[in-house]
């Protein structure tokens, strides 16, 4: 009978040990997947991560400030059209910007500084995460440093195709003519690079968080576009993969703005083309419940 009480002991040490190891492993492995995520989006943009973290703000408290403004709040003025105007004026937005084209050859002749001005100003009357206005746009009009720029790109963009981007993404691109030259960033009369803030700072020197910045920058740039095709004015929404540090540097902007989108700004050249793509019907982008 002790005999077999032993064994029995022994087989149920034996058992726990198998569990246990193996419970191990399987949480090794868990920690490793994000790593092995991480190297399956080898395009990942470090420099684009949101940094709106809360709880980092929750902990370093002392280096934050508390937002205690008050706002007076006075009467909005609104306009309304009636019926007939309103479909008029938004049929005849939505045929401007159907004619919105991804022009990648722009011609050198000079743009009106007061419509850059303008565009910009409209970009600026975007919402934002309580009203933080978390964009900055720096306009490049100096041709030495237009070409810095598109040395620094041209150099990572290359890597860009060869390595980071992977088969696929460059397989998707083929259709579009695209590659790492960018001749329009030394002949667009105009750069103009968007930086997120990640946050900002008040007048004691502490930082403000800014709420969404990346979703608020996105929304100001799509109201930019709009603003240039209003214009008459050409431009290629650009994503600079892994160039933001070298940019923000070569720009002289602080370590809390990171670039999410560079438009080279111009006339489209006379010999300029575009890809023969067509836009998706309403009934395959809009969903009524």
């Amino acid at each position: 009978m002790f005999l077999l009480t032993s064994v029995l002991v022994a087989v149920v040490c034996l058992l726990m040990a198998w569990i246990f190891k193996n419970a191990d492993g399987g949480t090794q492995r868990r920690q490793g997947e994000p790593r092995a995520r991480v190297e399956a989006r080898p395009w990942v943009d470090e420099d684009l991560k949101d940094s709106t973290d809360v709880h980092q703000v929750e902990e370093d408290a002392d280096e934050w400030q508390v937002s205690e403004e008050e706002v007076e709040h006075i009467p909005f003025s609104h306009t309304r059209y009636p019926e007939k105007e309103m479909l008029k004026r938004s049929q005849e937005f939505y045929e401007l910007l159907n004619k919105r084209r991804s022009v990648r050859f722009i011609s050198n002749e000079q743009v009106p500084v007061e419509v850059i001005d303008n565009v910009i100003k409209a970009a600026g009357t975007a919402p934002s995460g309580a009203h933080t206005e978390p964009w900055t746009f720096v306009v490049v009009k100096d041709p030495d440093v237009k070409h810095k720029i598109r040395e620094i790109i041209e150099e990572e963009e290359e890597i860009n195709y060869l390595k980071r981007m992977g088969p696929r993404w460059v397989s998707d691109l083929k259709k579009l003519r695209t590659n790492w030259i960018k001749e329009y960033l030394d002949t667009a009369p105009v750069l103009i690079l968007i930086f997120k803030q990640v946050h900002g700072f008040a007048a004691n020197g502490k930082k403000k968080i800014h709420y969404y910045n990346e979703i608020s920058v996105s929304i100001a740039c799509g109201i930019l576009l709009a603003a240039l095709q209003n214009a008459g004015l050409v431009t290629v929404t650009t994503t600079p993969l892994n160039c933001g540090p070298r940019l923000r540097v070569l720009l002289k902007r602080p370590a809390n703005e990171k670039l999410l989108i560079l438009l080279p700004v111009g006339y489209p050249s006379k010999e300029a083309t575009v890809p023969d793509v067509s836009r998706k019907p309403l009934d395959q982008i809009m969903v009524t419940v």
